[in-house]
């Protein structure tokens, strides 16, 4: 089993940057792919990020991509997502999953419980 705990989440003006982070147990954590996404209320799930368990392969969603950066320490069990440049529209609860990679939820086997991400303008 590997579990996932997200913290960092907070309130932030626009413009401004936070730091998330997810910590991780179990063995297989350094095989997983890991990936970051965010629903905000009243709608569906959203990718935000994802990185492979080696760290040489990232991908982004295109409404974060050169704002948000992930990466990921295996020797700390742990991954992050740096996120600058915060806009009103990036509100939203933030979750960090382990699965075999990809953008689709149901490609992600692990769920942290998830942290919130508030922008005001």
């Amino acid at each position: 089993q590997v579990q996932l705990v997200e913290s960092g989440g907070g309130l932030v003006q626009a413009g401004g940057s936070l730091r998330l982070s997810c910590a991780a147990s179990g063995r297989t954590f350094s095989r997983q792919t890991m990936g970051w996404f965010r629903q905000a209320p009243g709608k569906e799930r959203e990718f935000v990020a994802a990185i492979s368990w080696s760290g040489a392969r990232t991908q982004y969603a295109d409404s974060v991509k050169g704002r948000f950066t992930i990466s990921r320490d295996n020797a700390k069990n742990t991954v992050y997502l740096q996120m600058t440049s915060l806009k009103s529209e990036d509100t939203a609860l933030y979750y960090c999953a382990a699965g075999d990679g990809g953008t689709y939820s149901y490609d992600y086997n692990y769920w942290g419980r998830g942290t919130q991400v508030s922008v005001s303008s």
